[in-house]
């Protein structure tokens, strides 16, 4: 048995043709569906991006424990479990948060790896001289990330054709033998969008209509991400809109790439193919840009998911069923015939009989960020925000002191506690580390945000809906209890423990 897991980061559902896009085309796209079972209720869990990650070699979710961070020691690896049942695991990634103090110990589960240099603000190109570049106010740009720019010249020296070059080889090495998985995961489309010259001519073409002289590749983050508190004209916006397009026909003819290389050595017959992203981001939509500093709308949290598995032969079918990030390890030990260990404490769910048939494998999920909100959804179509009690002191369970790109606050470490061990943390207790909280009162709802997605899709109408709300609760206390979430919890989210029994 074989198996592709292709990881995409940022991509928007709502842009690709399958799923209703009309941006621009995406021929690629519509070819993979034609081959896959396409999901339309795939839902994120750990956000954002390593939690993310976390999520797809344990099959649990772990943002009610912990941010970003590294690897734990007692985590459970889905790649490292398939090496050690003879299954060879490769990964070929551009993702530079893998090189940061809180991305470590991912890489070096699998057999080999490939890294590829270059993406976003990679410590990478050694320049000491910083090279001159457009101002880009009110936009976001690094010293770092223009200093690599100098070195991105063709399309073959962009780190996402350079990544997928390094999957095509992998393919040409191995394609003839049994009994692998190859990972390859980009960065793109996350931001910077910034695309070779050859797909951008619309960017340009509209930066020189309107006068735009700044560098529009790079929307900001803030409070709320709005629009009007960064200053972004409505040209600005629309030129980044632009300049994200031009990313994603890149990603597409990227896919095209590892299709033609199925088609070429004749993998459909036994090769699984999972294509797959981290999460979407808001480009405008509902007022905001960006990820991180809302609740995680639809546009963020409702993913893309392609599934092709060759004991089935599905292809070209929808799928309604609700699936998440933490169902992807499940499915692909399935498909090896690989169980997990007992203290794997996978939560995940092979993903077989909804490609097979549409048999649903779970009611419901949850997914947020640590330290925000905390959503509920339901197969039904409904979806609950509850806001988190900023008085509720938070603190990470943990054995890392890695955060994302440094270590933790002295302050924060000396005034750790020994908390229990989890039903996760193989026996070992873990500690208890303060962490600050992630905004104000005001950047949250003060009551819970309650949509019907099947009938509000764009999640413009909050319902007014005790019944509803009673019942995303108690599901949301169920789920903190089976993820065996820390006992403040429940007060953060002010879910009453009582739920359980109704």
């Amino acid at each position: 048995m074989k198996a592709i897991f292709l990881t995409f980061d940022s991509l928007n559902r709502h842009w690709l043709a399958p799923y209703g896009g009309q941006q621009i085309p995406t021929p690629n796209f519509d070819r993979l569906a034609a081959r896959t079972a396409t999901f339309d209720n795939c839902y994120v869990g750990s956000m954002p991006c390593i939690p993310a990650r976390r999520e797809l070699h344990t099959g649990r979710y772990n943002f009610l424990h912990r941010g970003w961070g590294p690897l734990e020691p007692y985590d459970f690896s889905m790649p490292e479990h398939l090496r050690h049942q003879g299954i060879y695991t490769h990964l070929v990634t551009d993702h530079y948060h893998y090189w940061e103090d809180g991305g470590q110990h991912y890489m070096q589960r699998y057999s080999t790896y490939d890294f590829v240099r270059g993406q976003e603000c990679d410590e990478w190109k050694p320049l000491v001289r910083t090279p001159e570049f457009p101002k880009i106010n009110p936009f976001v740009c690094t010293v770092q990330h223009q200093k690599n720019r100098q070195f991105l010249r063709e399309p073959e020296d962009w780190p996402m054709h350079r990544t997928f070059s390094g999957g095509l080889e992998f393919l040409d090495l191995n394609a003839g033998e049994d009994n692998w998985l190859l990972h390859i995961e980009t960065f793109d489309p996350h931001e910077p969008f910034y695309a070779p010259a050859n797909y951008r001519e619309k960017a340009r073409a509209y930066a020189e209509k309107h006068g735009i002289q700044e560098r529009c590749d790079w929307p900001p983050y803030g409070r709320n991400g709005s629009v009007e508190a960064h200053g972004i004209t409505q040209e600005q916006e629309e030129l980044c809109r632009l300049e994200y397009a031009a990313l994603l026909a890149f990603c597409d003819d990227q896919l095209g790439r590892l299709l033609d290389a199925m088609d070429r050595h004749q993998l459909w017959d036994d090769t699984m193919l999972i294509v797959n992203t981290d999460h979407g981001f808001l480009l405008g939509e509902k007022g905001l840009i960006a990820k991180c500093f809302m609740p995680f709308y639809n546009e963020i949290a409702r993913i893309p998911l392609f599934i092709w598995d060759p004991r089935t032969g599905v292809k070209g079918e929808r799928r309604q069923s609700l699936a998440q990030t933490i169902d992807l390890p499940a499915t692909l030990l399935d498909f090896f015939g690989v169980e997990p260990p007992p203290d794997a404490a996978m939560q995940g769910r092979s993903l077989r009989p909804v490609v097979e048939r549409d048999e649903p494998v779970r009611e419901a999920g949850i997914f947020g960020m640590f330290g925000a909100e905390l959503h509920v959804v339901t197969d039904d179509g409904c979806v609950g925000i509850f806001p988190p009690d900023l008085d509720v002191p938070l603190a990470a369970r943990t054995l890392s002191f890695g955060t994302k790109k440094d270590f933790r606050p002295l302050e924060a470490i000396a005034s750790l506690e020994t908390d229990r061990a989890y039903t996760f943390s193989r026996g070992v207790a873990l500690l208890k580390l303060p962490e600050r909280q992630k905004g104000s009162n005001e950047r949250f709802p003060h009551k819970p945000l309650l949509f019907n997605v099947t009938k509000d899709p764009t999640q413009e109408s909050p319902a007014d809906d005790p019944a509803l709300e009673e019942r995303l609760a108690r599901i949301a206390s169920e789920s903190l209890r089976e993820n065996d979430a820390p006992e403040e919890t429940w007060l953060r989210f002010r879910i009453p423990t009582n739920q359980l029994q109704k």
